[in-house]
């Protein structure tokens, strides 16, 4: 039985990823309390279980009182027998006896079962929080296990750990088919290494759940960090991301060292730094911004590659925002389906009204904000001309 019992220990330990010193301290504790629950007239410090790996010895004591003839409770050895443990011992001592596990009962297993199975609940979730509590908000590299085409879901692996990455949270462009927009989805593959964002940790206080994604905004910035030194050392600072994620991104950026250019910085050397991002987000354009302090100029600068005539910021605080623009530059500054105002007015926080420097007889182009974005009906017809110049 003990032999069994080892094999099953090491595949318990293996399983959960659990040192075996641990996962037999926590066998320990449980069986202990199954003991004391068979043995409930027993003091505590009358049991003792004690398990070996390294031995292969599994073994449940607890201490009997030496009597007269046979024994009448579970509480109670003969003197021959207790001879056999103590041969010093004498009528009424105490004498320490091995028990048999099995005698404890179905129920007592079931307890015993129950209580280690809790255990290894709490070690699992300590784990958990120790391995990824310091990478919130963070990148990490995992490799695909499993691609469920049905679903859509990717299995993920880090240090030992199964992550799931849904389909919403895995970047994808449209194609037109039969006239109607499709998702495509990248190719991901068993064995690939790719870089996720851990978004958040739910569920802390019972069964953790570490969710990732590539989809988030923090993805792009984080790609930016690794990839450039002067921005995971503080010399170039991101301002703000944008995102509409496997389309295009905008991010303002800005320099506290008058030697340094934060646009070409980000850029690098034959375009290298920005290459090593653009490889992460298959395809998706990326605009870099100079950031301002000074509303108009960082509107007039977020709606890029558009020319800007004038920006105007409300008086009465309410973050609201009039532009115009040039007649031939209206298509370009809304962007196919209005994405590049959009993506301007959530880098900026500012609502935007973007306007034709001579309006036509035409409906005027609603207002675009942080949230969402109305356009003109013609402006659609003029997607194409979106020529956003982007690195």
């Amino acid at each position: 039985m003990n032999k069994d019992f080892f094999e099953a220990l090491a595949a318990l330990g293996s399983e959960n990823s659990v040192e075996q010193a641990l996962l037999v301290e926590k066998i320990e504790a449980a069986m202990l309390k199954a003991a004391q629950k068979a043995y409930p007239y027993a003091e505590d410090d009358d049991i003792r279980v004690e398990i070996e790996p390294s031995a292969g010895r599994f073994d449940i004591y607890m201490k009997k009182s030496v009597v007269e003839g046979e024994p009448k409770t579970d509480y109670e050895v003969s003197f021959e027998q207790a001879r056999l443990h103590d041969p010093n011992c004498e009528l009424g001592d105490l004498v320490e006896c091995k028990l048999d596990p099995v005698k404890f009962g179905r129920s007592i297993a079931q307890f015993a079962k129950q209580s280690i199975r809790g255990d290894l609940r709490a070690i699992n979730r300590q784990q958990m929080m120790e391995k990824f509590e310091s990478k919130e908000r963070e990148l990490i590299t995992v490799k695909v296990t499993q691609v469920d085409p049905a679903r859509g879901t990717v299995t993920v692996e880090y240090d030992h750990t199964e992550l799931y990455l849904s389909r919403n949270e895995q970047l994808f462009t449209e194609t037109m088919v039969d006239g109607k927009p499709v998702r495509v989805y990248e190719p991901l593959k068993e064995g690939q290494l790719i870089k996720v964002f851990v978004t958040t940790i739910a569920n802390r206080d019972k069964k953790p759940i570490v969710r990732i994604s590539r989809v988030d905004r923090g993805f792009v910035e984080k790609l930016f960090e690794q990839a450039i030194p002067e921005i995971a050392d503080g010399t170039v600072e991101i301002h703000a991301v944008s995102r509409e994620a496997g389309f295009r991104s905008k991010i303002a950026v800005s320099s506290h060292d008058p030697n340094v250019d934060a646009i070409g910085t980000c850029i690098g050397p034959h375009s290298s730094r920005i290459n090593t991002v653009l490889n992460e987000l298959h395809g998706e354009k990326i605009d870099i911004i100079p950031y301002s302090e000074d509303p108009e100029e960082f509107i007039t600068r977020a709606l890029a590659p558009a020319t800007v005539i004038s920006t105007t910021i409300a008086d009465d605080g309410s973050r609201e925002a009039t532009v115009i623009v040039p007649n031939d530059q209206l298509s370009l500054a809304i962007g196919n389906k209005g994405q590049n105002a959009k993506l301007a007015a959530k880098l900026t926080g500012y609502k935007i009204d973007i306007k034709p420097e001579f309006p036509d007889p035409e409906p005027e182009a609603e207002d675009v904000d942080a949230e969402g974005y109305e356009i003109l009906e013609d402006a659609a017809e003029l997607d194409q001309l979106d020529g956003s110049a982007e690195v």
